[in-house]
């Protein structure tokens, strides 16, 4: 399940159990949405709750981020503890423009990404 909230150029999104291709899709249609009419965006992703994600949308993810909207984004912060979404997030760099930061507490990132 995934939860969406928009504020004025920041799309703040929170995976609670698996994330599913159904939820990247919502993610990825709001974030459409909010790009159309704000340019750039900054992104806060809560991952503290995701216990897995399915092959797919590893594969949306990838498509996503490096091919069609690399430079869509202008901070991206990561919130998780778990050690293997931070090596992944780390690696996102290679291709994507955003600044991308991983922390372990929620406060800090979203004071970072809205900076």
């Amino acid at each position: 399940m995934i939860t969406i909230e928009q504020t004025d150029n920041l799309v703040n999104a929170a995976v609670l159990g698996e994330f599913t291709l159904a939820d990247f899709k919502e993610f990825e249609e709001q974030s459409l949405y909010k790009l159309s009419s704000e340019g750039t965006l900054n992104l806060l992703f809560d991952l503290r709750a995701m216990i897995g994600y399915t092959v797919d949308v590893a594969w949306e993810e990838i498509k996503f981020f490096s091919r069609e909207h690399n430079h869509d984004f202008s901070k991206i912060a990561v919130v998780t503890d778990n050690q293997w979404i931070t090596w992944q997030t780390l690696l996102s760099r290679l291709f994507v423009d955003a600044e991308i930061c991983v922390f372990t507490d929620y406060d800090e990132a979203k004071e970072w990404v809205q900076a």
